[in-house]
């Protein structure tokens, strides 16, 4: 009998084809696999039972990297082959097999690293199937030697010997190399002359850094940059350095016996650290650590994570400290992924550089997580999980390109049925920002030799990336563009990945997205479906005095709120830590341009809405980091105070005014904080009792906030309400693209009449 069977997934690059190869030695089966454009090809010709056998052994031992999206299988004539083969991959113009993300070193790979008899020992780039770089090493598709940036390193007799072996943990794990044949480091000085190579860079590098140096490290994806996190005047002078005086730094720990001294883990966070993925994960400080307070000064979280590269375990083992790592990189400009670059810009902030021979071609920063409760919410989708396909439930008849949000942006395409989601590119607030837009486009355009048919952008006219569609469209005119609400997009992720085919009554709650009246919504709900939505309510709009300078300065979006609820005479009386910000004359001039609209644009904005509490309550005036208010208004909240202050909701508008005043009496910060986050949640379930039919969904940066959604979660299991909290993606602008993409194929299959996906008007008729 001869079965050929189609595989699509995460099936090269993985160890699939020597799986496969052992599998059908097991079951005595005859014929060959092959990587295709779209994933691998398996002929097996052997009794029927022998074939059964394997096909199951194929869906239920998989490969650690592996993933199995679709099987199918046809039977075909008998060849007669007389062993089974692994094939050269085949080259082929339709590409449309997956790209794995870089994983962490595996268990097996230290301990040889570790062995002082193995040939590797002490090799900082040692990989095999199951572990090692993917993504950041890939020029095109198929995952193959000739297409990474190992190309250049020619493989010695003992590597090629562990390649060729179908039996081999090494067998085409094509970043293969040991001493004799792979990449090598090098110590650089400031001025980029070769110090020390080798081992002896390792130990030169750990010697800098137990004195006080910060040394800029090369690593998966970029750059870090290393100080000694127990010393602060290293970290304070990393921060004078590098501009940053308040933003917390994430620090990398030797392992799990340094990491628990100075941190408190629940079982769930403890399994989200030590995952393959190895993420950055916001943890609760320990009451007492050797950690210097300038790495997360005044918060009671800290950002750590785990060596996931062998450079890092050798780094750790021999420094045996925790090490502060900090992406090297410029403000609004994304990570650094080679020396002349972090020479030429951050030349003036790392002493020394240690660098490696092994480009990166593909930048790609550390992930980053957090637990709240038994919720996983994901604040940043990069290296160990992106890119990140997710397989649809139907097949896309166009190339769709979503290019996501200009903050925190990612991008996502489509085509056939997967959505494809790029690793985080950033903010792109600078033409350096927009250049890695540009050049991830690229990248993605060429793994799958995609020309975008539709594409998907933001409303918002200042977008960069809503200009660029304009501009692609421009020069393409057979290419569709869709323009899709900011928040709408939010929770339409949401419904992505929980393939949501369901009105819901979605809460999109962020800082500031273009609104369809031409003003800055961001606390929004939403009664909502796959193809179309309706605004419900909103916060009730206040002026962001100055404009762009409330998004730093909370104190601004505070006094706003204070014009809105008392007279002006009142305010320049009024005993408020907010007001104490401002003189006499500042509060009267920003009172006219309050008045009048002068620089000081509508918001309807949850996040902004944080912001003005946060000052109001003496936490924060003068941000020094996006999230700085909700993040240490956190630590202020009580489990015990349950009141809330009062609101008002009239035709679609959540009056804040009552609860301002409110605020005003309640002179205790930790009361006023609590307060204001239990009537978030009652501003929530007002809406959810009234539409007691509608699952709930959440989106929007305003939903990273651990206390906010235990609180959530918590009401909805109280009151028994299904409720989704996007885990798999990101909750910030990072989700945008998804949705958009989402958005698109739903309205795509309505134009080609798939009744399917439609959207009951009725259904809003009467609910409306």
């Amino acid at each position: 009998m001869n079965r050929r069977l189609h595989i699509t997934g995460i099936v090269q690059g993985v160890g699939f084809r020597p799986f496969v190869y052992q599998l059908a030695r097991r079951y005595h089966l005859h014929g060959y696999i092959v990587n295709t454009a779209a994933g691998v090809t398996v002929e097996a010709e052997g009794e029927e039972g022998a074939i059964e056998a394997f096909m199951g052994s194929l869906k239920s031992e998989l490969p650690p990297l592996a993933r199995l999206d679709t099987l199918t299988s046809e039977n075909s004539h008998t060849q007669g082959y007389t062993d089974f083969r692994i094939l050269q991959s085949e080259r082929q113009s339709d590409r449309s097999a997956l790209v794995s993300p870089d994983s962490a070193v595996c268990e097996k790979c230290l301990q040889e690293m570790n062995d002082p008899s193995d040939r590797r020992y002490g090799y900082p780039f040692i990989n095999c199937t199951d572990c090692g770089p993917r993504y950041s090493i890939m020029e095109t598709l198929p995952y193959d030697r000739p297409n990474t940036s190992m190309h250049r390193f020619a493989m010695c007799k003992s590597c090629h010997d562990e390649y060729s072996d179908p039996l081999d943990r090494r067998f085409h794990a094509q970043p293969i190399s040991c001493p004799n044949c792979g990449p090598t480091l090098r110590l650089l000085d400031g001025a980029g002359n070769v110090l020390t190579e080798g081992g002896q860079a390792i130990a030169d590098t750990v010697s800098a850094i137990r004195n006080g140096s910060i040394v800029a490290v090369k690593g998966l994806g970029g750059f870090h940059l290393l100080c000694d996190a127990t010393n602060t005047h290293a970290v304070e002078t990393l921060r004078k350095r590098k501009r940053r005086p308040r933003k917390p730094f994430a620090v990398l720990f030797p392992d799990m016996e340094a990491l628990e001294t100075v941190a408190d883990l629940s079982e769930k966070e403890r399994e989200l650290i030590t995952s393959r993925e190895k993420p950055i994960v916001l943890l609760p400080k320990a009451p007492h650590s050797n950690i210097s307070g300038l790495v997360a000064p005044g918060i009671d979280r800290i950002g750590a994570f785990l060596p996931y590269t062998p450079m890092h375990h050798l780094l750790l083992e021999e420094a045996g400290v925790p090490l502060v790592a900090t992406s090297a990189n410029l403000s609004d400009e994304p990570i650094i992924r080679n020396s002349t670059e972090l020479l030429e810009k951050l030349g003036n902030v790392a002493d020394l550089l240690l660098d490696h021979d092994r480009e990166i071609l593909n930048a790609n920063d550390d992930s980053v997580l957090q637990m709240a409760g038994d919720e996983r919410i994901t604040l940043r989708l990069s290296r160990g999980y992106a890119p990140r396909s997710i397989k649809l439930p139907f097949r896309s008849s166009k190339k769709i390109l979503a290019v996501g949000a200009n903050q925190k942006n990612s991008m996502a395409l489509l085509f056939e049925d997967t959505v494809v989601l790029s690793p985080h590119i950033g903010d792109l607030n600078s033409l350096e920002a927009f250049e890695f837009f540009e050049r991830t486009l690229d990248t993605f355009k060429r793994f799958y030799d995609l020309e975008p048919e539709v594409i998907v952008c933001d409303k918002h006219p200042g977008y960069m990336t809503t200009q660029w569609a304009g501009q692609y469209k421009a020069e393409h005119p057979a290419c569709q563009l869709i323009t899709l609400q900011h928040h709408y997009a939010h929770l339409l992720a949401g419904m992505a990945e929980f393939r949501l085919n369901e009105p819901v009554l979605g809460f999109a709650f962020d800082g500031t997205g273009y609104g369809d009246d031409g003003t800055l919504w961001g606390g929004e709900v939403m009664i909502a479906d796959n193809v179309t939505y309706s605004r419900l309510a909103s916060l009730a709009p206040f002026r962001l005095l100055g404009g762009e300078k409330a998004i730093k300065e909370p104190r601004r979006a505070a006094l706003a709120l204070l014009f809105e609820s008392y007279t002006l005479t009142e305010i320049l009386s009024l005993r408020s830590p907010a007001r104490e910000q401002f003189t006499e004359t500042e509060i009267i001039q920003l009172h006219r341009a309050w008045g009048q609209g002068i620089n000081a644009p509508l918001t309807s904005s949850m996040g902004r809405l944080f912001d003005a509490v946060a000052s109001l309550a003496g936490i924060v005036h003068l941000s020094g980091y996006e999230g700085e208010s909700g993040l240490k208004m956190e630590q202020y909240v009580v489990a015990r105070i349950t009141e809330s202050f009062p609101f008002e909701v009239r035709d679609g508008t959540i009056s804040l005014g009552p609860m301002i005043k409110a605020m005003g009496e309640a002179e205790d910060k930790k009361v006023m904080v609590s307060m204001f986050f239990n009537t978030v949640v009652e501003m929530i379930f007002h809406f959810a009792s009234r539409h007691p039919e509608l699952p709930l969904l959440f989106s929007g940066g305003v939903f990273q906030n651990r206390v906010l959604i235990e609180k959530i979660m918590q009401r909805c299991q109280r009151e028994n309400r299904t409720c989704y909290l996007q885990k798999e993606t990101a909750v910030n602008d990072g989700g945008i693209a998804l949705g958009q993409a989402w958005y698109a194929l739903h309205h795509l299959s309505l134009d080609v009449g798939c009744e399917e996906q439609a959207f009951s008007t009725q259904f809003y008729e009467k609910t409306l």
